[in-house]
């Protein structure tokens, strides 16, 4: 059975550091890219944070997070990781790992598996 958990989320002072893991199990992810979607309240749609090829060669990123978070991966560890600093109110959201996408992309459909989810809190 294929998981994916997500691990390090919580509550943050403004201006402050997270550091995201999502470990799979199940399969190996190491061909495949991986990603980060947030949702910042219910019903309303998920929203790509960043992704990362299956080498870690090629990442994109959400306008909103370029140059404040960035995405990486053990493929040892079957993981990928999202370091989030310089923390904002509006990055509060439940933050979603996905994998198994073909391709690098922003696209939620791209991926064929999704962790839980962990939430972020940003308190101003």
């Amino acid at each position: 059975q294929v998981q994916l958990v997500e691990s390090g989320g919580g509550l943050v002072q403004a201006g402050g550091s997270l550091r995201l893991s999502c470990a799979a199990s199940g399969r190996t992810f190491s061909n495949t890219a991986m990603g980060w979607f947030r949702q910042a309240l219910l019903g309303k749609e998920r929203e790509f944070v960043a992704a990362i090829s299956w080498s870690g060669g090629t990442t994109y990123y959400a306008d909103s997070v370029k140059g404040r978070f960035t995405i990486s991966r053990d493929n040892t560890k079957n993981t990928v990781y999202l370091q989030m600093n310089s923390l904002k109110p509006e990055d509060t959201a439940d933050y979603y790992c996905a994998a198994g996408s073909t391709y690098v992309t922003r696209r939620p459909q791209g991926y064929d598996y999704w962790g839980q989810g962990t939430q972020v809190t940003v308190s101003s």
